[in-house]
C-alpha cells in the first residue's frame, strides 16, 4: 500500500503526529494518477502545480498548529460541481467552454476545511446516463475490469475512488448517480438527506455526496460539507448526530427488498450477495423481513416522461451547430418529448411524489431498508445504457431512484464479488436526517466482510 491508498483518517493522523507531509502525498498520488489515467480516464482539468502549492501550504499550517479539519487530504470533484476558473462541460461537447467564476458550495466548503482538490474528475452526457459515455471526456473505465463501466453519471469519482487517487472524491446524484458507481467500484457512496449539503442549483432528486473507500471516509467528508449556504434555499443547518460503526445493529427494523418488481431482473449473484448482507445484521440482532416492490412501473415511466421533457427543452435552446453534437443517445431520448402532451409531463412530475409517498410509507414500519444498489454488476464500458436502448434508459435505477424523490438518504457498502471477481454493493436507506446511521451500518457490514480484496491497480 502506497502513500495514495491511505484513507483521509489515517492521513491526518499522520499528519498530526508530525509522521508524513501533504507534500509526500499529493507527489504519489499525483504519480498513480499519471501511471494509471491513460487506462481509466478519471480526471478532467488535473492541476498538479495548484495541488502542489495547496499542499505546501498545507504542510506549513500542520506545522504552525492551523490545520483544519481536512487540511493536506487530496479531493476530487465532479466536474458539474463548479470550481472557480474552471468551465462546467457537463459531460458534452454541445456546453460553451467559460470558466465558473465561485466555487460551488460543497467545493468552497472542501477548501475551507483545507482540502486539496487536484482535479475535477468526468461524468457522461449532461449526467443522464449511468455509464462515462460522454461527447467531451474521454471513456472512464472501472478499475476492477476496463472493459467494464465504472458507473454513472459520477464516474470519474467512482474509478479515482477505486484506483486509488487519493482518499476522498465527491459526486452528484440524482437518479442514483453517486449509488451505481459506488456499488460498481466497490465504495461506499452515500446520497445524503436532500438539502444536508448545499447544490447550489438545487433541483428536484438533486444531492451532493462522497465515494470513497471507507464509510469513516465518508462521514468525515460529510461532516465538512455539510451546512446552510445562502445560494441553495433547500439547504439546512447541520444535523446533531455522530458516526458509531462499532454499534450493533440490536433491535433494527430492517426492511429486505430483493425484487423492485420493473427494470432489469436481478442477477442471482447480487441476491446472494445483499441475502448475506441480512443474514450479517440478523445476527447482530437485527429483525430483517422480506417486503415487496416500493414503486411501480408507472411511477418510473412518469419519471421518465418528465425528465425527457425537461432535457429536450435544455437542448432545443442550443444553437444548432451545439445541439448536434449531443450523444446521439440522449438526442435519440429526447425526440419523442414533443410527442407528450401537458397532461403526460404534469402526470410524470407528480410522480415523484408518488415515489416519495411510497418510500414514506416503509419508514412507518421499518429502521432500514436494505436492498441491492443495482440489479446487475457492471455493464460494458461503450454502452451508453446497460439495455443498449436509450427508448428504456432506467431498467436498472429502480432500487435507487425513490430516495432522490423522497430525500431519504442511502448509502451503499460492497458486500461480495460476482464469479468474475466484479465488486457488489448493497443499499442501505434510513429516515431523514440519519445519514450517518446508515453510514455507520455500511461500516459495520464492511466490518464483517469475510472475503477481503487488494484494491485495483488498473
Amino acid at each position: 500500500m502506497t502513500l495514495a491508498d491511505l484513507t483521509a483518517t489515517d492521513l491526518l493522523a499522520k499528519y498530526r503526529e508530525g509522521a508524513l507531509s501533504p507534500v509526500e502525498v499529493i507527489e504519489d498520488v499525483l504519480a498513480r494518477v499519471e501511471e494509471l489515467e491513460p487506462r481509466i480516464c478519471a480526471t478532467y482539468a488535473l492541476d498538479p502545480d495548484g495541488a502542489r502549492a495547496a499542499a505546501l501550504e498545507s504542510e506549513g499550517r500542520w506545522r504552525d498548529g492551523t490545520a483544519r479539519p481536512l487540511e493536506g487530504v487530496p479531493v476530487t470533484v465532479k466536474e458539474n460541481i463548479a470550481t472557480r476558473g474552471t468551465p462546467v462541460p457537463q459531460g458534452t461537447a454541445a456546453t460553451e467552454l467559460i470558466p465558473a467564476t465561485e466555487d460551488a458550495p460543497a467545493a468552497a466548503r472542501l477548501r475551507a476545511a483545507g482540502a486539496v482538490i487536484f482535479s475535477k474528475t468526468t461524468m457522461p452526457e449532461y449526467g443522464m446516463l449511468s455509464s462515462g459515455v460522454s461527447t467531451f471526456h474521454h471513456l472512464t473505465r472501472n478499475p476492477w475490469d476496463l472493459s467494464k463501466t465504472a458507473g454513472g453519471s459520477s464516474a470519474g469519482a467512482a474509478a479515482a475512488a477505486a484506483a486509488g487517487y487519493g482518499p476522498i472524491h465527491v459526486g452528484t446524484d440524482i437518479g442514483g448517480s453517486i449509488r451505481l458507481p459506488a456499488g460498481w467500484c466497490g465504495l461506499v457512496g452515500l446520497k445524503p438527506t436532500h438539502g444536508r449539503i448545499a447544490v447550489g442549483n438545487p433541483y428536484p432528486g438533486r444531492a451532493i455526496g462522497p465515494l470513497t473507500r471507507t464509510a469513516r471516509d465518508a462521514a468525515l467528508t460529510v461532516s465538512v460539507m455539510s451546512g446552510y449556504e445562502p445560494r441553495d434555499h433547500t439547504s439546512f443547518p447541520p444535523t446533531p448526530e455522530s458516526y458509531d460503526e462499532s454499534a450493533l445493529p440490536h433491535g433494527l427494523r430492517v426492511a429486505l427488498l430483493l425484487d423492485a418488481g420493473l427494470g432489469l431482473p436481478v442477477d442471482p449473484e447480487v441476491t446472494a450477495a445483499v441475502s448475506a448482507a441480512a443474514a450479517v445484521l440478523e445476527k447482530a440482532g437485527a429483525t430483517v423481513e422480506p417486503i415487496g416492490p416500493i414503486i411501480t412501473r408507472e411511477m418510473l415511466d412518469g419519471l421518465d416522461r418528465f425528465w425527457r421533457v425537461r432535457s429536450a427543452v435544455d437542448i432545443a435552446a442550443l444553437p444548432e451547430d451545439r445541439r448536434a453534437k449531443v450523444l446521439p443517445q440522449i438526442r435519440s431520448w429526447v425526440s419523442t418529448a414533443g410527442d407528450l402532451s401537458g397532461f403526460d409531463v404534469f402526470h410524470g412530475y407528480s410522480q415523484m411524489g408518488a415515489m416519495a409517498a411510497a418510500v414514506t410509507a416503509i419508514f412507518t414500519s421499518y429502521d432500514v431498508i436494505l436492498s441491492p444498489v443495482a440489479p446487475i454488476t457492471a455493464f460494458p464500458a461503450e454502452l451508453a445504457y446497460p439495455t443498449d436502448d436509450p427508448s428504456k434508459p432506467f431498467e436498472h435505477i429502480a432500487f435507487t431512484v425513490p430516495y432522490n424523490m423522497s430525500a431519504h438518504p442511502a448509502t451503499t457498502v460492497n458486500v461480495g464479488w460476482s464469479a468474475s471477481g466484479l465488486p457488489i454493493g448493497a443499499q442501505l436507506a434510513v429516515p431523514h436526517h440519519q445519514d450517518l446511521t446508515a453510514l455507520g451500518l455500511a461500516g459495520y457490514l464492511d466490518s464483517q466482510q469475510t472475503e477481503r480484496r487488494n484494491w485495483p491497480l488498473g
